[in-house]
């Protein structure tokens, strides 16, 4: 077991610093209620992934060239996607290995992936953290990503911290294994087949009678959020770092979340 640091990085991720803030604010309050102190780079930017699943090696190695020095440290690094921390830890190596004159920098990768921990799987590892449930009664459908199953290994770690909410029922589709469909550029080269997978994936959900969807994986809940909203479903689509500060957050410390804000100032 690991011991809780002093200090950890926060890598937001691009897809929740632009899609969703309030899921990386709700995982680094968590990281918080844990003791950490949590440190957040400010020159981070992508994990380079997009351009390294497409083929374009040299300019993943600049962005991932950014990301060894905004991350430098010695300090744990959280990550609150599966598919960006296996690109860090198991892509990284690669892609600096058997490269002229990347002798250094293949180093420092090796160095960073050590250091990367998918956030499910860094929570899952403090013994010592207890969650209060201050929720009413749920039941969720967990959906695990590729990454979080097959890159990482770390699907198990999330059905462990939802198991220690008393108020949390979870539910498993059939074909729980099964792709989103998103792939990030696969959506791009093959929309009609991804399409087809988001919508026997999405339909497999529902059929659990959730009333809420939750990943590990923003990319993942972004394709699968487009089409339940295109098909009027009323499931709630959230990050599982949002449910799990949620539920941990006695109610007279809660945030309002943006859309009741709203309301009650048009009120």
């Amino acid at each position: 077991m690991l011991k809780k640091p002093l200090t950890v990085i926060f890598f937001g991720t691009c897809l929740v610093n632009s899609l969703a803030p309030q899921a990386g604010l709700a995982a680094m309050r968590l990281l918080e209620l844990t003791g950490a102190r949590v440190r957040y780079p400010r020159s981070q930017s992508c994990c380079g992934q997009p351009a390294y699943n497409a083929g374009f090696d040299q300019q993943a190695r600049l962005v991932a060239r950014a990301q060894l020095d905004a991350l430098d440290g010695t300090e744990p690094i959280i990550v609150p996607s599966a598919s960006c921390a296996a690109m860090f830890r198991h892509d990284y190596p690669r892609l600096f290995a058997d490269t002229p004159g990347q002798a250094q920098d293949q180093a420092r990768a090796e160095k960073l992936a050590a250091r990367v921990f998918e956030l499910c799987d860094w929570l899952a590892r403090l013994p010592d953290l207890r969650f209060t449930d201050h929720g009413a009664p749920i039941r969720v459908v967990l959906h695990q990503s590729c990454s979080a199953r097959r890159a990482l290994g770390v699907a198990e770690q999330a059905r462990a911290l939802l198991a220690r909410l008393a108020g949390v029922e979870v539910v498993e589709p059939e074909r729980a294994t099964d792709c989103c469909g998103f792939g990030g550029s696969f959506a791009v080269k093959q929309p009609e087949i991804s399409a087809a997978m988001t919508a026997d994936k999405a339909e497999a959900l529902l059929a659990t009678g959730a009333s809420v969807l939750i990943s590990q994986d923003l990319g993942c809940l972004t394709s699968l959020d487009g089409y339940l909203r295109r098909l009027g479903a009323e499931i709630k689509v959230q990050h599982i770092a949002e449910l799990l500060w949620q539920r941990v957050t006695p109610p007279e410390l809660a945030t309002p979340e943006p859309d009741a804000r709203a309301k009650g100032r048009a009120a």
